[in-house]
Formats: C-alpha cells, structure tokens, sequence
C-alpha cells in the first residue's frame, strides 16, 4: 500500500475503503462477511474508513467491527454531517452526538459537511453559526480536521474552498467527470492551496467496470498492458499529485485484494503519453454511447412517488451500450418486477428530484424519453404477466 500526506503530514492510504455499499441480506448489513471484508483491508494497509449518517447501518457496522477488532486508534474515520437535516443549531449537537455513539468512539478523525452543492448550501449552516461549532469540536479533540464532500460545479466548488479554512475536500471525479462536476479545475485549485483531495465515485458508480460500450472492452482486452477496466480507472487517478485518498465501495474479498494491488503499483506520473492517448479513445468511445449522465448516486431518491430514477436510467444507458434486450431485462426487473409498478409513468412532474441531482440532469425530460425508448410493445405484455406469476 502507498501513502499521501494530508494537510498535516499524516499518511493516508492512498485506497479509501467507502462504507456505503456493505452487501445487504434481507435488508440487513451481512455483518460476517463485511468484517471479513474490513480487516482484509486493514491487513493489506488501508487505512481510511468513510461512512456518513445516511448511509443505512453503516456507521453502526463500522463501529462495531472496529472496536471488536480493536483497531480504532490504528487507523482514521471519516463520516458526514447532514446540513441537509439542521434547521436549528441544537440539531448540530444532537446529529454528531449519534454517530459517536454508532461509531463508539469519542473523536472523528475526518468529518465533512455532506452534499454542498453550491455557496448558497454552505451559507445557510454558516448563518446558523456552523463555524463557530466546529472551531469548539476541534478545540476539545472531537473533530481532528474538517472538510466537506462536493457535488456541483467547479466554479462553486472553488468559492466554497476559497470561504473557510478547510483542511480537506471530497469530490466526483474520474476520466469522464474530469471536465463536470469540481472537474480538474476544482483538484488544481485545491491543490494549489494545499487541500488535500478525496476522491469518490471513481468508477462512476461501477459504470466504468460494468458499463462501458463494447468497442471500449474490447480496446481494453486487446491492449498490450493488459489492465482491467477497473485499473486503468484507479491507475488514471493514482498518477496525480493532488489525489490523495480514492475511496472505492468494495463487498468483496477478491475485489479488495485487486484494489490494493493497483493502490501499490501507481504513482504521480506512472502514466505514459501512450496511456493518456488510451483513456481519451475510452473516453470518446463512451461519451458516443451515453444518453444520461446518472452516476446512480440516489441523491434524487427516495421519489415520493415511487419512481426507480436511477433504475430507469441505468437500463436506458445500458439499451444504448449493450442494446435492447439488455436494456429491456434491466428496466423490466427495476420497474415491473416489483410489488409496486416503479417506472416513469408515476412520475407528476414534481422536480423534487432535479433539486438534488449533483449531475444537474434534466430528469423529467429524460423520464420522458426512457419510457418512451423502454416500454415497448414486449415491455407491456410482459408486465400484465406480473400479477400471474407473483401469485406463485
């Protein structure tokens, strides 16, 4: 395993383990299998740990395992603040005094406003006098250092850093969010002066793995390096400077000993001219393909009225990368095979889903066009079929 500095001179392993996607058995947190999975991960160097108070039973999970492991004081938490939850500053006490105690620790080590998306976010818990109570965190030891995880443009990304004394950011970012989100701008900035960088969403949700088209596959299988998919995402990030922690939501044993492995080859500058020529055709090869730019982050979930945004995208994506019976097997299993219909014909037309989407996407427009695209003549015949069988 690798280390990057932080702010202050501490190692950080340059893998993150992400904490959000723990596997889940019968709407539980499969407790065996990810203890095995966070002390492998620790056995091979990783030592940076992020949750956040949304994340269902994650910050319980990681606490437990932690303190039953006894490891706590070898390695770093981060977790999250919901702004989004305060509408007074005694919710700011009563938020961080729960997850202390779901984490059972008495200090976070990395502890971050979650989801700022523009100044405006910011303002609103700075009006409430947030500064003033993460100066008295820090002071009694609570909190080591504060930072906050971004979605939004570079250029609010930018006035955020500039309005605090920030002491680390997370942010979106991979080879085909280089130029969205805080993009290379917002790294280069913070960089500049000196804000350590996280990255999450390397693989963009899995989508640079499992999602890409199959001519950038096929390129990828065919190229004399022989990196995976999931390598030469990892190794693109790894080879800058200002990248200090990628966090990556691994649920596997085999997957984590793969991302360690990559975590310990790759350094700034390990990345040829050729290998930059190679992510700009993969890049050009899935920006041909792509129809919504939906990470699946769930940001606009849960919809009030039961409308499987993400689920719809994912399949209307997947119909343009790998065609229509591939598309149509994923939007029938995420809409149709369900106790409850979940396709875009709930939808009112509300926007309450466009408020939160950090990618910006015009999602009512794009409902439109994936039912249109999605529910064709094959899709409705076997949806009246539904019933029958769920009699069985």
């Amino acid at each position: 395993m690798q280390y990057r500095l932080d702010k202050y001179g501490n190692e950080l392993s340059v893998l993150g383990y992400g904490c959000m996607r723990f596997t889940n058995t019968a709407g539980h947190i499969d407790m065996e299998k990810a203890e095995k999975e966070i002390m492998r991960a620790y056995e091979l160097g990783v030592n940076y740990y992020d949750t956040a108070y949304i994340y269902t039973g994650s910050e319980v999970a990681v606490g437990e395992i932690f303190e039953r492991n006894n490891i706590r004081d070898k390695i770093n938490i981060a977790t999250k603040l919901p702004h989004y939850m305060i509408k007074n500053p005694a919710d700011m006490d009563r938020l961080f005094e729960e997850q202390l105690k779901r984490l059972r620790t008495d200090h976070i080590d990395y502890y971050l406003m979650h989801m700022l998306t523009d100044i405006a976010s910011w303002n609103r818990i700075r009006d409430m006098g947030i500064t003033d109570w993460i100066e008295e965190k820090k002071a009694s030891g609570r909190i080591r250092q504060i930072g906050f995880s971004y979605h939004g443009n570079s250029d609010m990304f930018m006035k955020i850093l500039d309005d605090y004394d920030w002491e680390f950011a997370q942010i979106q970012y991979n080879y085909i969010d280089e130029h969205s989100q805080a993009g290379r701008t917002g790294l280069e900035h913070a960089e500049e002066k000196k804000i350590p960088i996280i990255i999450m969403e390397p693989l963009r949700g899995g989508k640079l793995v499992n999602g890409l088209p199959k001519e950038a596959n096929e390129m990828i299988r065919n190229h004399p390096s022989g990196r995976s998919a999931a390598e030469w995402a990892l190794g693109w990030l790894y080879d800058q400077s200002g990248v200090k922690v990628v966090l990556s939501g691994m649920n596997s044993v085999e997957m984590i000993e793969e991302n360690c492995r990559i975590a310990s080859e790759y350094t700034p500058g390990s990345f040829t001219a050729e290998d930059h020529k190679a992510i700009s055709e993969i890049v050009r090869l899935y920006h041909a393909h792509m129809r919504v730019g939906c990470t699946g982050c769930r940001y606009c979930m849960p919809c009030p009225h039961n409308v499987d945004i993400p689920g719809t995208f994912a399949a209307y994506n997947r119909q343009a990368v790998d065609g229509k019976l591939g598309g149509l097997k994923e939007y029938f299993m995420c809409t149709a095979m369900r106790k409850d219909y979940t396709g875009p014909a709930n939808c009112i037309e509300c926007g309450l889903c466009e408020k939160h989407c950090p990618q910006g996407i015009k999602i009512r427009e794009e409902l439109k066009n994936a039912r249109r695209s999605l529910e064709t003549p094959v899709y409705k015949i076997g949806r009246k079929f539904v019933p029958f069988f769920a009699k069985f």
